[in-house]
């Protein structure tokens, strides 16, 4: 199924565009032509829609620019006979249209590369891509697996988990961070919410990783789409067999009095099982690395110098896994001078917001100790992330447990990085470890 795009489009909004033109290097056909014809001061910047950009280095001081420069840029179709989109950096600009669900519709998708390919078939039926009323009330009737008091139990077991995985890798002297800690911890935890059996997580966790991303700088044609398909077939046969309680509340709970279809419960899985895997992953993952950059840093955190609370909330900042969130306007918004017409795609970047300097001091820098904090990694407003504090836990969980289990920690070689143009991180880290003493402790007693 299509979703519509609305009156209005591109070609009309990129008239209005001026001189907050953007123009696409990484596109075929006709953006070298529109590259000329730019007016000039306006730049060439990388094309936000090729994933390879995202690994390069290039966006940084790229959205640092249109931060100061530009905070409303019009990015000009990657491609002949597609479709521009506006970018909105400023850590004000995207907390404010996150939250505008009056004007900016999530129904139509929420990535960019689904609107560009004619919209998301998931549209209205899956809370991501839901607008209010009934993302509020499919919100309410999901969150009641994700409030602290149900999580409780689940936060001792992701506890004593990431300690015993940090005392192996130290007693082993080196771990691949990514692999080796990281991939356990959050997708277990989603998995034990959504009754996912210990003998299939491997499966889905492969699954998720490639709906996403992939480690590879061309990826497999496809393999992105094959990967989301055979997790939605998953948990069709899931719900239908092996029910757990979330996937009960979902069978058995209704909108207005109508229940939800089978398609509304796999997609609402579907989308829980990738936003409670792959992105906290990737949160620890970048965490870890610039820990491990730093022996001053991480002296500071496993001293107890720094709370773990602050270290938390910079990690998630650093990290920033999802780098874009798109909307559709669904009615015309005059912003920097610029007219953002219906029908328009808008892209906000919680990446570009967690670095702007109007909002943190000297954000270039990894600083656990940093308060206060009010990045937008899980978003803000209405669509603020479900599984924040499940993420927190985790989070601070591995920090903990490396605390306690590790004494020196250093890069040993360089990490993989994932190839997407909506989540980023770090798919491999490789790292040398020294063992604490608790951790030494820990393992003698075991053998005694």
């Amino acid at each position: 199924m299509t979703i519509a795009h609305g009156a209005g489009g591109s070609a009309a909004a990129g008239e209005t565009a001026g001189a907050d033109r953007v123009v696409a290097t990484g596109g075929s056909g006709s953006a070298a032509a529109v590259a000329s014809a730019a007016e000039p001061g306006t730049g060439v910047g990388p094309d936000l829609t090729r994933p390879r950009a995202f690994v390069t280095g290039e966006l940084d001081p790229y959205f640092a620019e249109l931060r100061r420069d530009r905070p409303l840029a019009w990015h000009e179709p990657p491609a002949a006979g597609g479709r521009g989109f506006w970018v909105a950096g400023r850590h004000a600009d995207v907390a404010a249209l996150a939250r505008d669900t009056t004007r900016l519709s999530s129904a139509r998708g929420n990535m960019l590369e689904t609107l560009l390919d004619g919209g998301d078939p998931g549209g209205g039926r899956m809370l991501v891509v839901s607008d209010p009323p009934r993302h509020t009330a499919l919100r309410g009737l999901m969150k009641s697996g994700f409030m602290p008091a149900a999580l409780e139990s689940l936060a001792e077991r992701i506890r004593r988990v990431a300690r015993d995985l940090w005392i192996r890798a130290a007693l082993d002297g080196h771990c691949d961070v990514a692999a080796d800690i990281a991939a356990k911890i959050p997708l277990a935890a989603i998995c034990d919410l959504l009754g996912v059996p210990e003998t299939d997580r491997e499966y889905v966790g492969e699954r998720t990783t490639a709906a996403l991303g992939s480690d590879l700088a061309t990826p497999v044609e496809d393999a992105s789409r094959l990967a989301q398909a055979e997790i939605l077939l998953y948990f069709s046969r899931l719900a239908r067999n092996e029910p757990s309680a979330m996937l009960r509340v979902l069978a058995e709970g209704s909108l207005d009095g109508v229940p939800l279809t089978r398609d509304e419960l796999v997609l609402n899985c579907y989308s829980l099982i990738l936003g409670g895997d792959v992105t906290t992953r990737l949160s620890i993952v970048g965490g870890v690395a610039a820990l491990a950059a730093d022996p001053a840093l991480w002296e500071g955190v496993r001293e107890g110098e720094v709370e773990i609370g602050s270290t938390v909330e910079e990690v998630l900042r650093w990290a920033t896994p999802v780098v874009h969130l798109a909307r559709t306007a669904v009615a015309e918004i005059e912003l920097h001078g610029r007219r953002i017409r219906p029908g328009d795609i808008v892209t906000l970047w919680p990446r570009s917001a967690n670095r702007d300097e109007c909002e943190f001091d000297d954000p270039g820098r990894f600083d656990p100790a940093r308060r206060p904090n009010r990045h937008l990694t899980f978003g803000f407003g209405p669509h603020f992330c479900l599984g924040a504090h499940l993420a927190r836990i985790e989070v601070a969980a591995v920090l903990e447990g490396m605390r306690y289990a590790v004494d020196q920690i250093t890069p040993d070689g360089p990490p993989q990085p994932v190839y997407s143009a909506f989540v980023a991180g770090y798919s491999a880290l490789p790292v040398r470890l020294t063992p604490s003493v608790d951790a030494l402790r820990s393992a003698a007693g075991r053998a005694g």
